[in-house]
């Protein structure tokens, strides 16, 4: 039994081989947290870990006693104004206006495996015998509203899932204003957070800050979880590396405002809470009616970075992604966009995807510019039924033919937007979001659908029913260009006017699992201006999610390099574009702008009829060596070996499940002179097999190439010739090939 409750003692220790987590019923009726970290032997009593030492000017609980005050125990679902001054997890605002809450511990219940999340993605089991899920309800008397926090504990990972639900059975309302899905209270500060931080086209870079008193958090109110912040954070040791160290990680399942925050106390308590952002949130709850946060994810590691990135990667392949492609290899691809724009037609359509057959791309995708009267970007968003100028047989025809070249055919939407120039906004303006009496901004020259308004969402829901049935579609990449403002529902009153932005992302996750699950045999991924929704919430209906709009290879390492984090390698979009890049405007060989998109779903952004014929020619061998080791890549163990935010190279490597073969992608911006002799130790190799290394062209076995490491060295050029042969020079790579003899 992975979770056990002493009676005698009130406490509740959830563990496996890997971690603990221990909490308890204080006498006052509320959780005390006790311990989270690495695992310990169970006993009957915890209380020696509570520290409820009288203090000085403390607010006391209880008449006589000085010892017990909220504001200086460890809780695990604490409230705001009987003691705690700190931030709540929770903020609800009663019928005579009081904000005092008291949830008191009414019982537990043990169920094995993990329940579905009503509306909202979240991890799961495929057999009751992989985790254990605990539940414990608690009880306001005097609001009458019942509150149950869920713990779920996998048997083999070191993975502990949280969620809090809220159950009113008042006569009266009440207004939840805030609804954290976990709080957790460590007993001192020494730590580094480090966060996934960025802006459109350099998401998700890897920043590092040691925790200070007060206030350290991370966020969006930008209706998506944003190319800014990711909704992620990890607190790890002073002395933790990548590969040792303690390390404790927070991700949160969800796709729309969030706030990850940690709060250090003038006692050096360090209270780090995950949930729905508080701003713009207002959810009255009528009796019987209920609210259920999103999922946070907590992940332990006593191996460092890498390790918990690892389990993240595992967990999310696995248990949070879902479908046919979940465990399948992910088509190599051609996508028109940067090839075209919306500049195309069916015949230029047709002979780029004829190209792409004779050089073994599997899928041709055609993005944005098909539909209604496309043809720039504020026109035609919200009409999709196909632009018959450019497409004379439709979708339905072109896919056909496609199809019938020996291709598969994707195709790009953006459902949740529409253009003022558009027969939808037309009909129906009333369905945008936006403030009465005030003005309504753009982004990219469109507007937001009402996708908290459940007809918005059926009314889309049968537009794309219908050309997707009616073509040979394999793949669809959903996109979403822009963040919210004016926030504004037509269809809601005032009171729930606070609903809106969490309603918008569950019609959001309506339409995709009504798409997903009508068409079971399409690959879906998601994009948001790139990197802007690339969260666990979207991994649950799309297994990848295209990673910047930033192709351009040397940014895409730190890009994919900050990615790998948390996500794993399968769901990270990575196309090789055209020179000079279309964002950074650098030319970077087409070698390494594949070694860099291996690492990923690998494709192309590009016009395949306007390259040379050598040019061609490496495209073939760069589809076919993908096709040989896009599993390895895909489903293997990834690590991380140098950083390109530490270091002037990047390194990387993947090792296949049974250790025979690893790939180690090698990356080097720019040239230096005479450089120093250098050592790269690999991981992950079985330390008694032999290995032969490619480009070294030497065999040696899998424990002196972890301790002794790979030769990197880089050797002058000593002539012209040496210069131009790709091996030197600013943006050059290489990919190791590691084989088990």
């Amino acid at each position: 039994m992975p979770i056990l409750f002493h009676e005698t003692s009130q406490t509740f220790h959830l563990y496996n081989e890997h971690v603990s987590y221990i909490f308890k019923v204080l006498k006052n009726g509320h959780l005390g947290q006790l311990y989270y970290g690495k695992h310990i032997r169970d006993r009957e009593n915890f209380d020696h870990l509570l520290e409820m030492q009288a203090r000085s000017m403390a607010v006391c609980r209880f008449e006589g006693d000085l010892s017990f005050s909220l504001e200086h125990l460890k809780q695990e679902y604490p409230a705001y104004g009987s003691g705690d001054m700190r931030h709540p997890a929770m903020d609800i605002i009663q019928e005579n206006g009081s904000r005092i809450i008291d949830f008191t511990y009414r019982s537990f219940e043990l169920k094995k495996g993990k329940p579905k999340l009503p509306q909202l993605p979240a991890t799961y089991v495929e057999d009751e015998s992989e985790a254990m899920t605990l539940f414990v309800t608690l009880y306001d008397d005097v609001m009458e509203t019942e509150l149950v926090l869920s713990y779920t504990i996998y048997e083999a990972m070191p993975v502990i899932c949280r969620n809090a639900r809220f159950i009113h059975h008042g006569h009266f309302p009440i207004s939840l204003e805030s609804a954290m899905s976990m709080n957790l209270d460590l007993p001192d500060k020494d730590y580094e957070m480090i966060e996934l931080t960025g802006a459109w086209s350099r998401e998700r870079s890897v920043k590092e800050r040691k925790l200070e008193h007060g206030i350290q958090s991370i966020y969006s109110m930008r209706g998506n979880s944003s190319n800014n912040f990711n909704p992620f954070i990890a607190l790890k040791r002073a002395d933790a590396t990548e590969f040792s160290g303690e390390v404790l990680g927070f991700s949160f399942v969800y796709s729309g405002n969030f706030l990850a925050q940690v709060e250090v106390d003038t006692y050096d308590v360090t209270r780090v809470s995950m949930g729905i952002h508080p701003h713009c949130l207002s959810w009255k709850l009528n009796q019987g009616e209920s609210f259920q946060t999103p999922e946070a994810v907590m992940v332990y590691s006593d191996q460092g970075l890498n390790k918990m990135s690892q389990v993240y990667h595992e967990l999310y392949r696995n248990r949070l992604a879902r479908g046919k492609y979940r465990d399948q290899v992910r088509p190599i691809l051609v996508n028109n966009w940067e090839g075209t724009y919306f500049d195309f037609d069916e015949e230029k359509i047709l002979s780029m995807a004829k190209t792409a057959k004779e050089l073994g791309i599997e899928l041709f995708v055609l993005d944005d510019g098909w539909f209604g009267k496309r043809n720039d970007d504020t026109t035609g968003l919200g009409d999709w039924y196909p632009n018959l100028n450019k497409l004379p047989h439709g979708i339905k025809g072109l896919s056909e033919k496609v199809k019938a070249l020996g291709l598969q055919f994707g195709l790009w939407i953006e459902p949740e937007m529409v253009s003022h120039d558009s027969d939808l906004y037309r009909q129906h303006p009333e369905w945008t979001l936006a403030t009465p009496k005030r003005p309504s901004s753009h982004g990219r020259n469109q507007y937001i659908l009402d996708f908290s308004n459940d007809e918005v969402v059926d009314y889309i829901y049968a537009m794309l029913h219908k050309v997707i049935s009616e073509s040979f579609i394999s793949y669809i990449k959903w996109d979403m260009n822009r963040c919210m403002s004016e926030v504004y529902s037509t269809v809601k009153s005032a009171e729930d006017q606070g609903k809106v932005m969490h309603q918008y992302i569950l019609g959001v996750y309506r339409l995709y699992e009504q798409l997903t699950t009508e068409f079971p045999d399409i690959l879906f991924e998601s994009c948001s201006s790139g990197g802007a929704r690339f969260d666990p919430g979207m991994l649950y209906y799309a297994p990848q999610c295209w990673a910047s709009d930033d192709s351009d290879a040397i940014e895409r390492l730190k890009i994919q390099y900050g990615t790998s984090i948390v996500y794993p390698i399968s769901s990270i979009g990575a196309h090789v574009s055209a020179v000079p890049n279309h964002q950074v405007y650098r030319s970077t060989p087409i070698e390494t702008r594949a070694n860099v998109a291996y690492f990923g779903t690998f494709g192309y952004e590009l016009d395949l009829n306007q390259l040379d014929q050598e040019t061609l020619d490496k495209i073939v061998e760069q589809v076919a060596f993908m096709k040989e080791y896009r599993e390895i890549i895909q489903f293997g163990t990834f690590y991380r070996l140098k950083s390109p935010f530490e270091t002037k190279v990047t390194a990387w490597m993947v090792v296949s499940k049974d250790q025979n073969t690893a790939l180690v992608g090698y990356y080097k911006p720019l040239q230096e002179v005479n450089t120093a002799y250098e050592r790269l130790p690999l991981c992950g190799l079985a330390p008694d097999k032999e290995y032969h290394v490619s480009i070294n062209e030497i065999d040696c076995y899998g424990d002196e190439l972890m301790n002794v490491g790979l030769i990197t060295s880089d050797t002058p050029p000593q002539s012209i010739d040496e210069i131009h042969d790709g091996s030197h020079g600013d943006y050059t790579s290489r990919i190791y090939i590691i084989k088990a003899k």
